[in-house]
């Protein structure tokens, strides 16, 4: 069997970040890498939204970007301008062909089903895969969205709904995102923040048929893409079999627990790594910060313990500067913008989560 320098377990969009960042910086020049990927196809599946904080290297892959955005509550509306930072949302499909047609032109690169395959033993190994199914009874993001078409110029495509929690809990928390691409055509999405156990939060389709109908008022619509996903909202235990394997993406905890934002730490944990290629065994393991492992803790247990309080808690973290707001949620604020923030909270219950 084939031996290679570097092996990437899952070719999803951690794994291909890293190889394109590899190959971009002729870091492939004299090296063999293997990505080992089960799909037989690479389409649109997923749209990755998130703040432009720093550069990346998929803007050509943008579908669009906004300065405007609003979160809800069944009470409260308030909306925030940012210019400095736009939110952005990325069609996995152009990042996909993207990639792949850069990663085609170098004969060091191959893609493989399995690990099984490929000898590995010398190999240094990126991992964006969890080893087994993960526990269902603790906090997860799942979500579906669809991507609606309508006969008429209906949408207000300069701003984006964040959040909008003026829908059906069920006793946990649930909110709808609107992302308007155009005047007649938006990713809208039902979210909830909750375990995996309860099946009856998961009539995904006739959640989005009643908010269209009902909070949005479009009656005719045509639909153009599906996509459904769940977020681990903790960090699953990952045994190493050897210390030559290092964790990426989601896996490597580059989700950020409180928002489920990943995309863009998978951006500059690629780049650290590549970076540090050369001592990769040696470097400091990257991490978003102990300050917002420790602050997503502790508003994690909040949001388990007082799933109801949620939507007025989110709507008052935005009664901030759109800078501070989106720093903190991007793991780019300082002490100060922490602090604005903190005081936000409601101190009591949130105290009782940090004692607890």
């Amino acid at each position: 069997m084939k031996k290679f320098d570097f092996v990437i377990v899952g070719g999803g969009c951690a794994g291909l970040s890293l190889a394109y960042e590899l190959e971009i910086n002729y870091r492939l020049k004299n090296k063999t890498l293997a990505i080992i990927e089960s799909r037989k196809e690479y389409k649109r599946d997923k749209t990755w939204s998130f703040w432009k904080v720093f550069d990346h290297n998929f803007d050509d892959c943008v579908i669009k970007s906004w300065n405007n955005f609003s979160i809800n509550t069944s009470e409260n509306s308030h909306k925030l301008t940012n210019k400095k930072f736009p939110y952005q949302s990325v069609d996995s499909g152009k990042f996909y062909n993207k990639i792949k047609s850069k990663l085609s032109a170098n004969s060091n690169i191959s893609f493989y089903k399995n690990l099984k395959e490929i000898n590995s033993e010398n190999s240094i190994i990126f991992n964006s895969v969890f080893e087994k199914e993960i526990d269902k009874s603790k906090l997860w993001q799942h979500f579906q969205g669809i991507e609606i078409e309508t006969p008429e110029k209906i949408f207000d495509e300069e701003i984006i709904n964040l959040m909008d929690f003026n829908c059906d809990q069920r006793k946990e928390v649930h909110f709808f995102y609107t992302l308007p691409f155009s005047k007649n055509k938006a990713l809208v999405e039902t979210t909830w923040l909750s375990d995996l156990e309860d099946q009856s939060l998961m009539d995904y389709d006739r959640q989005l048929e009643n908010y269209i109908k009902n909070n949005l008022g479009i009656k005719n619509y045509k639909i153009n893409f599906t996509e459904k996903g769940a977020i681990p909202l903790f960090y699953p235990s990952l045994k190493n079999k050897n210390g030559k394997v290092i964790n990426i993406g989601s896996a490597g905890g580059m989700t950020r627990l409180s928002t489920g934002y990943t995309f863009l730490n998978i951006q500059e944990h690629s780049k650290y790594i590549v970076k540090n290629i050369d001592k990769i065994d040696e470097i400091k393991k990257f991490n978003l910060g102990k300050k917002y492992k420790f602050l997503d803790k502790v508003f994690l247990k909040v949001l388990r313990k007082h799933p109801d309080k949620m939507p007025k808690i989110f709507f008052n973290m935005f009664k901030t500067s759109s800078n501070t707001i989106i720093k903190f949620l991007s793991n780019k604020s300082n002490i100060i913008e922490d602090i604005n923030i903190i005081s936000k909270m409601p101190k009591f219950i949130f105290f009782k989560a940090l004692f607890n």
